[in-house]
């Protein structure tokens, strides 16, 4: 059900049946390893291809969320993907070895909660009982795709990001047939808009996407009438630190009440103050790996029991940063509630 401009609200609230988190040997040894259902001990996953890597983590979290959920992938009714690779080649692959519907998506690092949200939709519309979403990303593949291979060793300046190598599934389904129930139900969405404010350096992802994060996140306050108040935390996709000081410096200016423990990023949580990440994490697969691992165990927990999950997304490609094209930005939110317990 719409309300207002762009939130969707589910009557129903559909259930997180299960999810998964599957990370490389770099993020397994961060500071969120043990909420991962699965770390690699290489970045190769066994194959010879990063993309083929990639594509095998994706295949794994999928695996895993359908095993934990105690159910057969034949039950799968759709298949929501995307990934950051030409022609989501590692979602179309892994939806080739799941041999279910699939639906491909791309919303860039924002495609975690686009995938959730779509998934969502289809189980409270009635056109689903059991849907499948994931995403994922592989640093060497994201190095080689959009900037310059790993090998070449090229130098980069502290704005830079850190491509999260892994993946992240999700099963959503209807509360009155579903076969799990983590307690964590989905309640509603904010599908965001294209946002661009003329930046066109791809080393500062996170200045790119900070104020389509605002944008989203003010919508859902706007359209459901609620405040950070409403909330035990609002994590964004992947700003990292420097796109996530100027959301908050946005959010101040804009007159919301913000506060540093009601508001994260994925991209700062997944690494830590480690270095050599430098502004923090990116990809399609930190807000999901996170998102799937470290929040939803903290709200089984009952550390938080109401979280907006706001995911960004930058959407460029190798072209047109040649073309000298500036970067639209976007961001679509979630949100996740625990129920008893």
């Amino acid at each position: 059900m719409l309300q207002g401009h762009q939130t969707w609200v589910f009557p129903s609230q559909p259930v997180i049946a299960s999810a998964a988190s599957v990370v490389g040997p770099f993020e397994g040894k961060g500071p969120l390893a043990r909420d991962f259902d699965l770390i690699h001990g290489d970045t190769w996953v066994g194959q010879d291809s990063w993309e083929k890597a990639e594509k095998r983590l994706l295949e794994d979290a999928c695996e895993k969320a359908i095993e934990k959920a105690g159910l057969e992938k034949e039950q799968i009714q759709f298949f929501i993907g995307g990934d950051l690779m030409s022609q989501l080649i590692s979602s179309n692959f892994a939806a080739r070895t799941l041999a279910v519907p699939f639906l491909g998506v791309f919303g860039a690092c924002s495609t975690s909660m686009e995938g959730l949200a779509l998934a969502a939709q289809l189980v409270d519309s009635g056109n689903a009982q059991t849907a499948l979403c994931g995403t994922s990303s592989h640093n060497s593949a994201a190095e080689k795709t959009f900037r310059y291979p790993t090998e070449y060793g090229g130098q980069k300046p502290p704005t830079a990001q850190w491509t999260v190598t892994g993946a992240g599934a999700a099963i959503i389904q209807s509360g009155q047939k579903a076969v799990s129930d983590t307690g964590l139900h989905i309640t509603s969405c904010t599908i965001g808009r294209v946002v661009d404010m003329g930046i066109t350096d791809p080393f500062n992802m996170g200045g790119a996407m900070a104020p389509a994060a605002v944008d989203t996140i003010e919508a859902h306050f706007r359209d459901l009438r609620v405040s950070f108040a409403d909330y035990d935390l609002i994590v964004t996709g992947d700003l990292g630190r420097v796109g996530y000081r100027i959301a908050y410096d946005l959010m101040k200016k804009h007159g919301l009440d913000v506060s540093e423990d009601k508001f994260q990023d994925c991209g700062i949580l997944m690494y830590g103050d480690h270095p050599e990440v430098l502004a923090g994490g990116s990809g399609a697969a930190c807000s999901a790996a996170v998102t799937y691992g470290h929040l939803f165990k903290g709200m089984m927990e009952g550390r938080w029991r109401k979280i907006m999950v706001a995911a960004t997304g930058a959407l460029l490609s190798p072209i047109t940063v040649q073309q000298k094209e500036s970067i639209p930005c976007i961001c679509h939110a979630v949100v996740i509630e625990r129920r008893g317990g």
